[in-house]
């Protein structure tokens, strides 16, 4: 039997070999005869995941250690350092995205970022003080919409304006990447309001008005999309038991194989499977438009499943917060717990952790997802970001 089980391990780690091997060639095949794209301008639309700025700069900002990594003090990212779409403007050759609502030590000359903490796809009925925000995503792609009709008056003729080198001219927007990584607060909102049973019809409701934005833009004129699914959501640290009161009353099967709670990431799966369908109907739609499906979900479930090996901590570790015996403090509160002040601040070396707050990660997972997806091993097509403007499909 021992002799079986050992036959059977190491066909699986060749046939894994095999995939890998198989995956890289098809990248290489797919990309080797195209050229770089040579992006004027990145615009982004989200959430928490990529926000730069913007709900720090129209609201209150995040005091510390929020920042403390790299740019040694808060700098509007929910991370101790620097997100994914700062590594992915890294990679492109572009200046850190400044967010469209920070009016002040900003740059626009190679695009903005719309994205904005708290996002939804759809509509909410809740302020900030109640954990939401105006800035949806319809309003994000109108944002777009007014920055690029009115930095489109500085180009024109007679209307010389020192403002021209600080502004994308209005040929480089079609030539722009739009990226667009929003939908977890979405599945959070589905979550929390126990909707889990029906969301296969809330998940089909919240694709289709993604894609009303997504047409949206196109009709302003982009047309390269670069769309993330969403992540594992039910791998957040701070919605597991562990991080909870009375955590050894979990009921089997409530948690998958690697410790996330499961009903959570399917609901995440149902919604990924609809945007993965609308992707497919947009490139059928839309001929001269490039969109690239990216898989964030496996690249994340994928570092989560394999923390140790990678170089990090338990990958449910809190980085930063009190989170102990149903007691929730969030990074960078004070807060008194059995009669002793709290100081919820952060761990002696984030780069060893994956979860910066217990729902954002920290610089040094950003940074690992970010090189494992730019290169387009989680993408479809699977080219690179960098020649994504390409249709192939």
């Amino acid at each position: 039997m021992g002799s079986m089980k050992e036959f059977i391990g190491v066909m699986m780690l060749l046939s894994k070999c095999f995939m890998s091997m198989k995956g890289e060639e098809l990248i290489k095949s797919s990309s080797s005869a195209l050229g770089g794209c040579d992006f004027p301008a990145i615009f982004n639309f989200g959430d928490s995941n990529s926000d730069t700025g913007s709900m720090a700069a129209a609201f209150y900002p995040a005091a510390s250690p929020y920042g403390e990594t790299f740019f040694k003090e808060p700098a509007g990212r929910a991370s101790d350092g620097r997100l994914i779409i700062d590594f992915i403007a890294k990679h492109l050759g572009f200046p850190y995205l400044s967010a469209y609502i920070n009016s002040i030590g900003t740059s626009y000359r190679n695009g903005a970022n719309f994205a904005a903490g708290s996002s939804t796809i759809r509509r909410q009925n809740k302020t900030y003080f109640d954990g939401g925000t105006p800035f949806v995503l319809e309003i994000q792609t109108e944002q777009f919409n007014q920055f690029k009709a009115r930095t489109a008056k500085f180009f024109t003729s007679g209307n010389e304006s020192s403002y021209q080198n600080q502004f994308p001219r209005p040929e480089e927007f079609a030539k722009a990447i739009y990226i667009l990584d929003i939908g977890q607060n979405d599945i959070g909102a589905a979550i929390g309001n126990g909707g889990n049973e029906d969301f296969q019809v809330e998940a089909s409701k919240i694709v289709e008005y993604f894609s009303n934005q997504v047409q949206l833009l196109y009709g302003l004129g982009a047309r390269t999309f670069w769309i993330h699914n969403t992540g594992p959501i039910g791998c957040l640290p701070v919605s597991l038991p562990i991080h909870n009161a009375k955590p050894n009353k979990t009921q089997p099967g409530y948690l998958d194989q690697n410790g996330c709670v499961k009903y959570q990431n399917e609901m995440a799966k149902i919604f990924n499977t609809n945007l993965k369908n609308l992707v497919i109907q947009l490139r059928a739609k839309f001929s001269d438009a490039s969109l690239i499906h990216v898989d964030m979900f496996s690249a994340k479930y994928y570092l989560i499943s394999h923390a140790k090996e990678e170089g990090f901590v338990d990958a449910y570790n809190i980085c930063c917060g009190y989170h102990k015996d149903g007691y929730h403090r969030y990074c960078g509160n004070k807060s008194i717990v059995d009669g002793k002040e709290i100081f919820a601040g952060s761990c002696k070396d984030p780069s060893k952790y994956i979860s910066w707050d217990g729902v954002h990660y920290t610089e040094a997972a950003n940074n690992w997802i970010a090189n494992h997806i730019i290169n387009g091993s989680f993408s479809d097509p699977p080219i690179p970001i960098t020649q994504s403007c390409h249709r192939t499909h």
